[in-house]
């Protein structure tokens, strides 16, 4: 006779009342897994085991007339993980975006997290992944501003005042103790004000919406970019306070200057390598198109920068095998790319107080396998 198999599936009410908007707690098992990631206790995909993930994108043309077209933030992605120390879990994050879900009633990306038994193979939860992936993107720039930030830094700029946005100021005002003032920037004025309200009034700072980016980020000893891809954005050298964090959580760019007198701590430069890689892999004139840590790749192929390989990680600060910041003036860049190894810690990790609290429904996936 075979081996039942079930696993728990949990809704969002469910990761909720497990603990998914805890961002203290999230901070501390994202810090877990930097640690991790330093030692080398994880396995991404691809043949190197520090993959991304595995994304699907549609033709900007078919010939087949049910076939999906190519569009900003369309696509869908699967993105495994195993993440090793106290989790010893394999797992994977899949979702699929498009950019007109919010016109539907619904968000734009829609997530699943899935985790699975490392020996059986057998999945033992299937859970809601949207909070699990927003707070945990958030909770990264909370980990980054415990180790990089001045203790005393009082004003964070945000850049962009979408979901992302708010989740990465949740994480930094966890962590950004004397924290007195918040300036949003975001194309919409009505989107920034709102967004500062909402601190204003949650946490009893001051708070302003502007769409100058520039009279944000001059003011900023914290500088969250969260913009959207659709519309990412270039900072200048001289915006950037003497001191400051920034921290790149969305798509954009800093001129060149910039990187020649700050220090950039990347989230795992192990896989930003294998990023390299992929990126000379492409005709000449389709390398570095998007993204700062793409910009950091054209700059370290051109010698203007170390090579990728020597790049320091925010594990290693944590671990005190690196440098993180040496002075109260120097410029700190912090890359935050995104990883399933903290979606995967952070599922893990609600699903255990899930079982805790006696939360989510048992599915079954058979009573004895048809196959055996």
């Amino acid at each position: 006779m075979g081996k039942k198999t079930e696993f728990l599936y949990l809704s969002e009410d469910d990761i909720i009342e497990a603990g998914a908007l805890d961002y203290g707690r999230c901070i501390d098992v994202e810090e877990e897994v930097f640690k991790l990631l330093s030692s080398g206790d994880y396995v991404m995909g691809g043949d190197k085991a520090n993959s991304h993930g595995i994304m699907m994108k549609f033709p900007k043309e078919s010939p087949f007339p049910n076939m999906p077209k190519d569009a900003p933030d369309r696509r869908f992605m699967a993105m495994p993980a195993y993440v090793g120390g106290r989790f010893n879990i394999a797992g994977q994050k899949w979702y699929g975006s498009n950019i007109i879900n919010p016109q539907r009633g619904l968000p734009r990306s829609i997530l699943m997290v899935m985790l699975n038994d490392v020996d059986t193979c057998e999945p033992i939860a299937l859970m809601s992944g949207n909070l699990i992936s927003s707070v945990r993107t958030g909770c990264v720039p909370g980990v980054g501003t415990r180790y990089l930030a001045n203790k005393n830094a009082g004003v964070c700029s945000c850049i962009g005042a979408g979901p992302v946005g708010k989740a990465c100021f949740e994480g930094i005002i966890h962590e950004a103790k004397n924290l007195k003032e918040l300036v949003v920037c975001d194309l919409v004025l009505a989107k920034a004000e709102a967004f500062a309200k909402e601190v204003s009034d949650k946490y009893g700072i001051s708070a302003r919406g502007t769409t100058s980016i520039e009279e944000a980020v001059s003011v900023g000893d914290i500088v969250s970019v969260a913009a959207s891809s659709v519309n990412p954005i270039t900072l200048k050298n001289e915006w950037l306070k003497k001191g400051s964090l920034l921290i790149f959580s969305g798509r954009g760019a800093v001129d060149e200057e910039y990187f020649t007198t700050a220090k950039i701590i990347w989230d795992n430069a192990k896989m930003h390598e294998v990023y390299y890689d992929e990126h000379m892999l492409l005709p000449e004139n389709e390398r570095f198109i998007n993204g700062i840590a793409v910009q950091i790749y054209k700059f370290s192929y051109e010698g203007k920068l170390p090579p990728i390989t020597e790049g320091v990680s925010l594990g290693d600060v944590i671990r005190s095998t690196a440098c993180g910041r040496t002075s109260e003036d120097e410029r700190i860049c912090f890359i935050a790319s995104g990883m399933p190894v903290w979606d995967v810690a952070w599922g893990y990790d609600l699903y255990n107080n899930a079982v805790k609290k006696g939360l989510g429904q048992k599915l079954k996936l058979w009573d004895s396998s048809y196959l055996l």
